[in-house]
C-alpha cells in the first residue's frame, strides 16, 4: 500500500475536518455512547448515534431525547434521524440542533420492517424526490450541517444510488455515505463498489463516504482505492472489535499490518465497555445489553459456542466478571 501524503490525510464535512481513516456507522441497539466512546478510544474519525424517530422527538418522547444526547468526548459526532415527511423531519432537526452534534444524518437505508413500514429508512429510496424534500426542509429549518445515509437502491431491479445522491446533493446535503447494498440484500452477499464509485462520480461537489463489508485495514484500503470515495465507514466489523479503528488507522499511517490484541488485552478492552455500558445505563438494562457485546468480543475464541449460551444469560457484573475468569482458565 502507497502510504497517504499528509495533505490527503482530511476530509472536510460541513466545515467539519475529519481524519481520512475510518467513521463509525449509525447502528440501532449497537451504537450507544459507551459503544461510541470505545470506538472514539481506538481511533475511529467520528461516531454516529443510534437513528432518532423524528416523530418520537416532535412528540417528546423521553427515549428519543437521551439518544440526542452528544458528549464533547464523543466528538466529530453526528446524530442520526429517521422519518418520511420534511415538516417533521426539520422540527426534529431543530429539536437535535439544541444537543449540539457536529453533524444531522438523515437514514435513507435501515432496512428493518417497521422503520420501512412507515415510508422512512430505506423505503424512501423509492423516491430520491423526497429525499431532497426532506434534506432541502432539515436546511432551512437549522444551521448543523445534514448528511445523507443511502443503500444501492430498494432492489437490484430499481437501483437508483446515483439519483438518490444527487438529489441530496442538490438539496444542501454536504456529504452521502452509502451502503453498497439494496434493502432486498439486507447485509447478505458482497457490497458493490461500482455503486459508491458511481456515486463519487455523480456527486463532485460534496464527499462521499463508502460503506459495506470493511471488515479490515485492507478492506478498508481497497474501497478507497477502488471507488475514489473520501472516507469509509465501518459499522457491523466493530461489534465486539472497537480496535479495528486503530488498525485502519495504523495501517494508513505506517503501511504495517497490527495484529489482533492478545487475550488479556481483549478480555480487558471487553470489562471497560461492558462497566461503562452499566454506568450509563445502570446494572439491570446494561448487563441485558452486554449480552450481545461479549458474544461478539469472545467470538472465534475456543469454546465460544459455550460462552455464547453463558452471554444470554448474564444478569449482573458478577456474573460478567465470572465468564472473564472462566475464559482466561479455558485459554
Amino acid at each position: 500500500m502507497n502510504v497517504k501524503k499528509s495533505d490527503e490525510n482530511y476530509v472536510t464535512i460541513g466545515g467539519v475536518k475529519l481524519e481520512r481513516t475510518a467513521v463509525l456507522a449509525p447502528m440501532a441497539s449497537v451504537a450507544d455512547h459507551a459503544f461510541r466512546m470505545m470506538c472514539r478510544k481506538f481511533g475511529a474519525a467520528a461516531v454516529t448515534s443510534e437513528m432518532v424517530s423524528a416523530k418520537g422527538i416532535c412528540y417528546g418522547d423521553k427515549k428519543s431525547a437521551e439518544l440526542l444526547t452528544v458528549t464533547e468526548e464523543e466528538r466529530p459526532m453526528s446524530v442520526q434521524l429517521f422519518g418520511s415527511e420534511p415538516d417533521f423531519m426539520a422540527r426534529a432537526a431543530q429539536e437535535a440542533a439544541k444537543y449540539k452534534p457536529d453533524l444531522i444524518d438523515i437514514n435513507c437505508g435501515c432496512p428493518v420492517a417497521k422503520v420501512v413500514s412507515t415510508g422512512a429508512g430505506s423505503a424512501l429510496m423509492k423516491d430520491p424526490e423526497l429525499i431532497g424534500r426532506i434534506v432541502r426542509s432539515i436546511r432551512n429549518a437549522t444551521d448543523i450541517p445534514v448528511t445523507v445515509k443511502i443503500r444501492r437502491g430498494w432492489s437490484l431491479d430499481t437501483e437508483n444510488a446515483v439519483e438518490a445522491a444527487k438529489a441530496a446533493e442538490q438539496n444542501g446535503a454536504c456529504a452521502i455515505a452509502i451502503h453498497a447494498r439494496t434493502k432486498d440484500q439486507l447485509y447478505s452477499g458482497s457490497a458493490d463498489l461500482d455503486t459508491i464509485a458511481r456515486v463519487k462520480k455523480a456527486v463532485g461537489s460534496i464527499p462521499v463516504i463508502g460503506n459495506g463489508d470493511i471488515d479490515s485495514a485492507q478492506a478498508a484500503a481497497r474501497m478507497y482505492e477502488l471507488t475514489g470515495c473520501d472516507l469509509v465507514m465501518v459499522g457491523r466489523a466493530a461489534c465486539g472489535r472497537p480496535w479495528i479503528f486503530r488498525q485502519i488507522k495504523h495501517y494508513f499511517l505506517t503501511g504495517e499490518i497490527l495484529p489482533e490484541p492478545a487475550l488479556e488485552d481483549k478480555l480487558a478492552i471487553m470489562a471497560e465497555h461492558i462497566e461503562l455500558l452499566v454506568k450509563d445505563k445502570g446494572e439491570y438494562i446494561g448487563m441485558k445489553e452486554a449480552r450481545k457485546h461479549t458474544a461478539w468480543y469472545l467470538k472465534g475464541m475456543k469454546n465460544a459456542a459455550e460462552y455464547r449460551r453463558i452471554c444470554g444469560t448474564l444478569s449482573t457484573l458478577e456474573d460478567f466478571y465470572s465468564l472473564i475468569k472462566q475464559v482466561k482458565n479455558d485459554n
